[in-house]
């Protein structure tokens, strides 16, 4: 493990952080990792209210699906950024508080990969049988999906925190700085970890993979609607892109080795490479969806512009789901 003077901070493997660089390039990276933050969970809150205001996007899976997908990326960034403070003003919490905020964590990264399948089987389900859509596609089924996403999602950190609470409970009531290996009780876990991780992300590429594939098919056919095959065609190809987004957050801890051995005994250039490493594999991918997706929604684009900013309001709005 590359060594910043022991200070670890865990978005969801572990990330070595800012320790002992002072002054006003801390408080500059501090200051641009805070205003990306408020700026995205901002408008990630506007989408959803805007999602909130019409009965419409409530009683449509595609949007209930898509306003899960908002809240779940808020949490998950507010959650990443609160751990990167409390590295940075080097807080330590009480193991068990710190296990409950590791939950929420873990739990809102996995979700992110399984939300992306769920809203692809969702288009497959529409384009490809769509008289069948209104009976699969319900309310009630799509909360039953989520449901089931945070089951999965949270399965692999409860199988750590259960593991740590038999091994040595007593440890919850310790200080530490808050870090997913404080849990890693066993030599098996990290191997476990690593598993779940590959299998999750295998098994939703595939998943994604086989719903384009089809659309694409359907979409070729005489008797598909064209264009809102075209328009499923794009949304899942814009779930692959996310994807690839979502995965290139596994790979912080990899290259941040990487940049440890490249970068030998230069600490300064270290944690400058180390924070950039940060900011573009941990905290703009999840800064990207609300552009990828609630900003190209035809329905929800004009929602958003008439609740972003009080001024503009005076623009009348028009709904129009599909």
């Amino acid at each position: 493990m590359a060594d910043t003077n022991g200070s670890t901070v865990n978005a969801f493997v572990y990330q070595n952080v800012i320790r002992g660089q002072l002054g006003w390039v801390a408080f500059t990276k501090l200051t641009v990792v805070t205003v990306l933050t408020v700026v995205s969970v901002y408008v990630n809150c506007v989408i959803l209210y805007a999602l909130n205001s019409k009965r419409v996007f409530k009683e449509s899976s595609r949007y209930i699906l898509f306003a899960h997908m908002m809240l779940n990326d808020s949490v998950h960034l507010l959650l990443t950024f609160f751990l990167f403070l409390f590295a940075v003003i080097f807080v330590q919490l009480a193991k068990a508080a710190c296990s409950l905020i590791l939950f929420l964590d873990s739990a809102t990264f996995y979700n992110a990969p399984l939300n992306l399948a769920v809203m692809s089987l969702e288009r497959y389900v529409a384009i490809c049988f769509p008289l069948r859509h209104a009976e699969i596609a319900t309310q009630k089924k799509t909360f039953i999906a989520i449901s089931f996403i945070w089951l999965i999602g949270s399965v692999n950190i409860l199988i750590d925190i259960i593991t740590a609470a038999v091994v040595d409970p007593n440890s919850f009531y310790d200080k530490v700085i808050c870090s997913r290996e404080q849990l890693f009780m066993q030599p098996w876990q990290p191997d476990l970890f690593s598993g779940f991780i590959a299998f999750l992300f295998v098994s939703v590429t595939l998943i994604i993979v086989f719903t384009y594939i089809s659309i694409m098919i359907t979409a070729r056919s005489v008797s598909s609607n064209k264009d809102s095959a075209k328009k499923a065609h794009r949304t899942v190809l814009l779930h692959f892109i996310q994807l690839g987004l979502c995965t290139t957050s596994v790979f912080f801890n990899t290259i941040d080795r990487a940049l440890y051995i490249v970068t030998g005994s230069d600490k300064p250039l270290f944690l400058n490479l180390q924070f950039l490493n940060f900011l573009f594999l941990l905290i703009l991918p999840r800064c990207l969806s609300p552009l990828i997706y609630g900003l190209r929604d035809e329905a929800v684009r004009p929602l958003f512009k008439y609740y972003f900013c009080y001024c503009s309001r005076k623009f009348q709005t028009a709904v129009n789901v599909q």
